[in-house]
């Protein structure tokens, strides 16, 4: 991933944070037959390994676990929030005109090489964390065990585990910070005003950054 030192993202907490807040990951490994992309919800387990280790699954109807090469790194990447930004919000476009539009995004990548679950309790206790990861805080949390128990083992047949222990994680940080910085008080503002909480998601990281980079 190209990475400006400026937009490196290197706060380990920050990213997980990132991670648990989007979970569905583009998964791209490599096949038999070229690469292999797959968009697959995971859930972090922080606890193993140095940067954690995802965990998931597919159908096993999906080939990518038959197909991708043996002790080959894969990369899963965890999309947050993104915004274009308008040269239109800049003080700058009215005082000399040389502005043009950015696209700020944040991103996480994660490395690592696959491994299978395919042993029924791992499994169970895979499903049961990736449940309760978005259940946890509803009013009436589902919970795995509500279902009939040979439904559940039926529907465990048909998919597959994934581990991946998680060897190296990086992330992308694109909030504005190479702009004047009365053109990224320009964004935030911009921002704020659109109605979609994405918007107020990227608007809350570029002021996050202003915010760093302050003189004290």
């Amino acid at each position: 991933m190209y990475l400006p030192p400026y937009h490196q993202l290197t706060d380990r907490d920050a990213l997980f944070s990132l991670i648990d807040t989007h979970p569905l990951g583009t998964w791209v490994c490599q096949g038999s037959g070229g690469l292999t992309v797959n968009h697959t919800p995971f859930v972090l387990d922080r606890r193993r390994g140095p940067h954690g280790t995802l965990l998931g699954h597919v159908a096993r109807a999906n080939s990518v676990w038959r197909e991708w090469a043996a002790d080959t790194p894969c990369v899963v990447a965890f999309h947050g929030p993104q915004a274009y930004i308008t040269p239109g919000w800049y003080p700058g476009k009215a005082e000399h005109g040389r502005v043009v539009p950015t696209w700020n995004h944040t991103v996480a990548h994660a490395h690592g090489v696959a491994r299978v679950v395919d042993d029924r309790d791992a499994l169970l206790d895979l499903l049961n964390r990736l449940t309760d990861a978005q259940e946890t805080g509803r009013p009436a949390p589902w919970r795995v065990a509500d279902a009939p128990a040979d439904f559940v083992d039926r529907l465990m047949r048909a998919i597959v585990g994934i581990q991946i222990p998680i060897d190296r994680l990086e992330g992308k940080l694109k909030a504005s910070q190479d702009e004047a910085r009365a053109d990224r008080l320009g964004t935030v503002s911009g921002l704020r005003a659109c109605p979609d909480h994405t918007a107020q998601a990227m608007a809350d990281l570029v002021q996050k950054a202003l915010d760093t980079d302050a003189p004290t």
